[in-house]
């Protein structure tokens, strides 16, 4: 998908990179994983696949000092795991380790279900890029890397919820018997569930770029976001099946938005607890919520970091998400054509920065160039040289005296 068949969003605003990049080292998950990195430059003993083991995670736990915290191993192990995905982590594992005298039964993988070490994690090149000698950009790299792995998370239900239904895999010693589970019987399709969640992402990137007060940092009730993903454009009332759609998929992305906040993706209010409750036994979304229920059934927005994250994965996608500034070094006809799909304070924003990289008379020049025409996007293309012209000042005149005469011109 190429040119002009690529979708296009509109244009967003975004802090510099240099903004970003603090934003994203500022990210819990970000951070915590960080500071483990660095806690683990002498080595530290692991499990299979680079898991803490039992003594390492309560010692993570207290480098991290969130001893109080109910939470505290899963958000050290999360942290952790996420180290080792983007590479602030290496894992040697031990070659011996997954030989028959070490319990496996003779094969060549890693003992999964004892404490013993069988590697050693330390600090990974990547740690670098967060010590000073990284890039804004490289930073960025990176955090885009474990956002996609958290995405994925997010995106998979935990085994227990695969599991739903199926008593039958749960032996006599209620231990999951993994030679009886029907893989078939599963009511799971990976690429739905990455598809829905990037659904609920660009419904929410595109309300942040389109509605100036969720671009000002208003939160987006978690019922607007998911009624925005399922009931039909053109239909007036949502039907009782449609409600319960928009339920479920609100109480998914529920628990979804907890698993991306600490990446700093999006700023998320839950769900009361007491609704999740409701949900789980078989409530639905009441059709008319005040302004107090509709705070109780979450509230979300991405932030700055989170539209740069949202971007990168759309542009990646063959989709053209443009930003305020990305035309600076464009010709004059690229800037005019795109003008009309601003907004009027981004429409300026955009003119005065690629004003700002010419001299006023040859930007001049250009843009009464670009504006000539008589296709059907002429008109358009004039109004916005006139618009950027107002902009240029006094040291443009010159090339305005030179189109007096001119029948197409001549009235800017």
């Amino acid at each position: 998908m190429t040119g002009d068949d690529r979708p296009t969003m509109p244009p967003v605003r975004l802090p510099s990179e240099a903004e970003l990049a603090r934003d994203a080292l500022a990210a819990p998950l970000f951070a915590r994983a960080a500071r483990l990195a660095r806690w683990a430059e002498a080595g530290v003993p692991v499990g299979a696949g680079g898991e803490l083991l039992s003594d390492q995670l309560k010692a993570a736990v207290e480098h991290l000092g969130i001893d109080d915290d109910a939470e505290a191993p899963a958000l050290a192990a999360e942290a952790w795991n996420l180290a080792v995905d983007t590479g602030l982590l290496e894992v040697d594992e031990d070659e011996e380790s997954g030989n028959p005298e070490s319990g496996d039964g003779g094969g060549d993988r890693p003992v999964l279900s004892t404490d013993e070490p069988v590697g050693t994690a330390t600090a990974g090149e990547e740690l670098e890029l967060l010590t000073g000698k990284g890039t804004p950009a490289e930073v960025l790299d990176l955090w885009q890397g474990g956002l996609e792995t958290v995405l994925a998370d997010a995106a998979t239900p935990s085994f227990e919820e695969l599991l739903g239904g199926l008593e039958s895999a749960v032996g006599e010693d209620g231990q999951i018997d993994p030679d009886s589970i029907d893989l078939d019987s599963m009511d799971w399709n990976p690429e739905e569930e990455a598809d829905f969640l990037d659904s609920a992402l660009g419904n929410l990137y595109l309300l942040t770029v389109t509605d100036s007060a969720v671009a000002g940092g208003a939160m987006v009730p978690l019922p607007v976001l998911a009624a925005s993903m399922i009931v039909p454009e053109d239909m007036d009332e949502p039907t009782d099946d449609i409600l319960e759609e928009v339920s479920a998929a609100m109480m998914k992305l529920d628990e979804q938005f907890r698993i991306l906040e600490p990446t700093g993706l999006l700023a998320y209010q839950p769900v009361d607890e007491a609704l999740t409750q409701e949900a789980e036994e078989g409530g639905e979304l009441p059709e008319e919520l005040d302004e107090e229920d509709v705070s109780r059934y979450g509230m979300v927005r991405l932030t700055p970091l989170g539209l740069h994250g949202v971007r990168v994965r759309m542009r990646d996608a063959g989709i053209e998400a443009p930003a305020v500034g990305d035309l600076a070094e464009a010709d004059a006809r690229r800037l005019l054509d795109a003008l009309p799909l601003y907004s009027e304070a981004d429409a300026q924003t955009e003119s005065e920065t690629w004003l700002a990289a010419r001299a006023p008379v040859d930007a001049a020049r250009e843009l009464l160039a670009a504006a000539r025409g008589a296709d059907e996007d002429a008109p358009a293309r004039r109004l916005g040289c006139q618009q950027a012209l107002s902009l240029a000042g006094a040291e443009a005149e010159p090339a305005l005296r030179e189109v007096l005469d001119d029948r197409e011109l001549g009235g800017l």
